[in-house]
């Protein structure tokens, strides 16, 4: 069971406004060229397409991009955007494609918007069999935080300040599921935007974890889009993995993290 279509059609109005003030339009570049590399001037789907923010570009540099959205309303954006990118409605953590892709990729925190252990080893399963003999999966996570959490905690984030937005996290943690039932609070001049989500969170040795399940294994893991060091202060992480027994062509077994 997937958050991602009530997430969808909920933040769809305000996407490329809310990815902008984020952060994420900026470091699009970074990541197209990271994912780039990968696609071996082949094929590769977006799961959680969205808008196309990172498609779109992708597709440009000459990669046949697909992708797939829950929401009508994100696949209704991307139509807006550009003509290239064939994407269905489906869900992630369940799909099945005749076609085999170089490169299959998960940005942002698409991932954890499966919210059961089960529907995330699903979505790695799926995503494992639509990769062809050599292709690679990428997924980029959040470091879930260090701090003490205890059932029922309430907690209050600051996700952003500028001279324009203030954005508040309000979350409530059941570490029985790993689950965070969060609002966020988005202030901008003189309005006030409430946004709900829910998520699942994982550590990165857990993520490894399920993919070993599935028959993946991890190749790199970078704390960045531009290929930083992966470290104990990282905040997020880019993981890359691959078939655990390739037919041929090994890419370089740099392990970080």
């Amino acid at each position: 069971m997937s958050d991602e279509l009530n997430y969808g059609e909920v933040y769809a109005p305000i996407y490329e406004e809310y990815t902008a003030v984020q952060g994420k339009v900026a470091e699009v570049d970074q990541t197209v060229a990271f994912l780039e590399r990968y696609s071996s001037g082949g094929s590769a789907l977006d799961l959680g397409i969205g808008d196309g923010r990172v498609a779109a570009p992708l597709s440009e540099r000459g990669v046949k991009v697909e992708g797939i959205d829950n929401s009508c309303s994100m696949l209704e954006l991307l139509a807006k955007r550009t003509d290239l990118i064939k994407a269905w409605q489906g869900d992630i953590a369940h799909f099945k494609t005749e076609q085999r892709y170089s490169l299959v990729y998960c940005v942002y925190f698409t991932f954890t918007l499966l919210v059961t252990r089960e529907a995330q080893i699903d979505c790695l399963r799926s995503a494992a069999a639509a990769l062809d003999d050599e292709g690679i999966l990428v997924i980029e996570l959040d470091v879930p935080s260090s701090d003490p959490r205890v059932g029922g905690q309430k907690t209050t984030t600051v996700r952003l300040v500028d001279h324009e937005n203030t954005i508040l996290n309000v979350a409530v943690h059941d570490p029985l599921t790993q689950n965070l039932v969060s609002t966020l609070l988005w202030f901008s001049g003189t309005s006030v935007r409430r946004l709900p989500q829910r998520v699942r969170y994982v550590y990165h040795q857990e993520l490894d974890t399920m993919a070993e399940c599935v028959g993946l294994e991890l190749v790199e893991r970078w704390g960045d889009w531009a290929r930083g060091a992966f470290t104990e202060g990282s905040k997020r992480h880019i993981s890359v993995y691959r078939r655990s027994s390739p037919s041929s062509g090994d890419l370089p077994r740099q392990k970080r993290g």
